[in-house]
């Protein structure tokens, strides 16, 4: 069922999007910066990763805004922008977990636990 918007309420319900896309994007980059200062500074012999920073952080920003927005859109109820989002969500996951995007640097992650 469609219903007729104001100019005035289709501009609140824009800005509102905008803003939950914003702080989504904020949430994933708030996710990632722990491994990020990790990965990227060298927390044994120096050693980087700089996948984190091609890889991990997009993949991360991307899914805090799919999953700010896939929230918004539900709560409004619209249930097919939702679910075609929840499956970009899935997508992102699934990319995250084959690269590893967040994997700290090499030795760290195979070393034992006396280092």
């Amino acid at each position: 069922m469609k219903t007729e918007q104001t100019p005035r309420r289709e501009a609140v319900t824009g800005a509102a999007g905008c803003l939950t896309a914003v702080l989504g994007a904020l949430a994933g980059f708030a996710v990632w910066l722990p491994y990020g200062r990790r990965g990227l500074f060298g927390s044994f012999e120096g050693e980087t990763n700089p996948d984190l920073l091609r890889l991990g952080l997009p993949v991360l920003m991307l899914g805090g805004t799919a999953t700010a927005l896939a929230i918004f859109v539900a709560v409004r109820g619209r249930w097919r922008t939702a679910l075609g989002l929840a499956a970009a969500i899935a997508g992102l996951a699934a990319f995250g977990y084959g690269f590893d995007v967040l994997a700290g640097p090499q030795a760290t992650r195979h070393c034992a636990p006396s280092c």
